[in-house]
C-alpha cells in the first residue's frame, strides 16, 4: 500500500534538489559573466588610458608653441623689413623688440637666465670652457660668458658656458 504522504515528499525532494542544483550553476554563470564584463571593461580602460597618455605626450608643448608663434611672426616681419630698408637703426630697433618679446615669453613660461657677471663659478649652473689669468678678477670668479644658461623654475635647462679667472699672473707659481 502506498502512503500518500510519502509520495508527496518523495516527489518534492527531486524538485528541491534540482532547484538547489540550478541555483549554484546559475550563480556561477552570473559571476562568470560579471568577471568577463569586468575584464573587458578593464581592458577598454587600459587601452583608453594608454591612448590618452600618448596624446598628452604628443601634444604636451602645444600651448608653449602657440605662444611662440607671434614671436616668430614678428621676427619674420623684422627680417623682411631689413631686406628692403637701408636704415640700420630701424633694423636694430626691430630686432631689439623681438629680443624683448622672446625674453618676456621665456619669463612667462618660468624660464630664467643664469646670472654669471662677476659671479663665483658654480659647477651646478655653469660649465667652464676655459681658464685665463686676470689681474683684476679673483681666482674662481667668472670672467666672461660664452653662452647663456637657463633654468626652468628650479631645474637646469642648460648650463652657462663661462671663462673662469685663474687670478693674477704672479699668484700662479
Amino acid at each position: 500500500m502506498k502512503h500518500p504522504e510519502k509520495d508527496k515528499p518523495e516527489a518534492a525532494a527531486p524538485d528541491a534538489g534540482q532547484a538547489d542544483a540550478k541555483d549554484p550553476a546559475a550563480e556561477a554563470e552570473k559571476f562568470r559573466d560579471l568577471a568577463m564584463r569586468t575584464a573587458a571593461d578593464f581592458d577598454n580602460y587600459r587601452k583608453r588610458a594608454t591612448r590618452e597618455k600618448e596624446d598628452a605626450i604628443r601634444y604636451a608643448n602645444t600651448s608653449l608653441l602657440e605662444s611662440l608663434l607671434p614671436v616668430i611672426d614678428n621676427f619674420e616681419l623684422g627680417l623682411e623689413a631689413a631686406r628692403g630698408a637701408s636704415d640700420g637703426d630701424a633694423i636694430l630697433k626691430g630686432l631689439g623688440m623681438v629680443q624683448r618679446q622672446f625674453a618676456d615669453f621665456l619669463a612667462s613660461a618660468g624660464v630664467e637666465e643664469i646670472k654669471t657677471d662677476g659671479a663665483e663659478f658654480d659647477p651646478n649652473l655653469m660649465e667652464a670652457v676655459g681658464h685665463e689669468q686676470d689681474d683684476k678678477i679673483a681666482e674662481g670668479r667668472v670672467l666672461r660668458q660664452a653662452r647663456r644658461g637657463y633654468k626652468l623654475r628650479d631645474r637646469l635647462l642648460r648650463p652657462a658656458s663661462v671663462f673662469v679667472s685663474k687670478g693674477p699672473a704672479g699668484g700662479a707659481a
